[in-house]
């Protein structure tokens, strides 16, 4: 089976009103590795993680994206980093079929970044944590690709 893919469109009054945004799965394996680092980040600030330590991705949205902010800023941001890797811009909305990878200047608003972040989580998790950001987009339901 392929991996999720989900296209966003910020709606959210800002500089990044009517970018899209295509966000892809990571492999499994990435995914495993991303989710043990996270939890073993987390777990070295101080937070109990024994009730979600063996369920990955899951596991950190349950807890909140909120407990990789009690870990170092030296285990978060290589974390933070992967996380946007999985984010492609569409640079014209009208050519669905043309992506590439992000450079810095594309999400100019912080709250854009939290939000996609947000959504890469669910991508992966398979379930919303609406509540946690408010939702400054449409979107497509995630579809596969090969």
């Amino acid at each position: 089976m392929a991996r999720n893919v989900k296209r966003i469109t910020i709606e959210t009054e800002g500089r990044d009103q009517g970018k899209v945004f295509v966000l892809r799965e990571m492999s499994a394996s990435q995914a495993e590795k991303w989710a043990m680092r996270a939890l073993l980040s987390v777990a070295r600030s101080g937070i109990d993680i024994g009730q979600v330590a063996g369920q990955g991705m899951q596991g950190i949205a349950l807890m909140g994206i909120s407990a990789l902010l009690a870990a170092s800023w030296e285990d978060a941001e290589p974390l933070l980093d992967e996380m946007m890797s999985c984010i492609e811009i569409q640079p014209d909305p009208t050519k669905p079929n043309i992506v590439r990878p992000l450079i810095e200047d594309d999400i100019e608003d912080v709250p854009t970044r939290i939000y996609l972040r947000r959504e890469v989580l669910e991508l992966h998790v398979g379930f919303s944590l609406s509540g946690v950001v408010s939702k400054p987009t449409s979107e497509t339901k995630p579809t596969t690709s090969s």
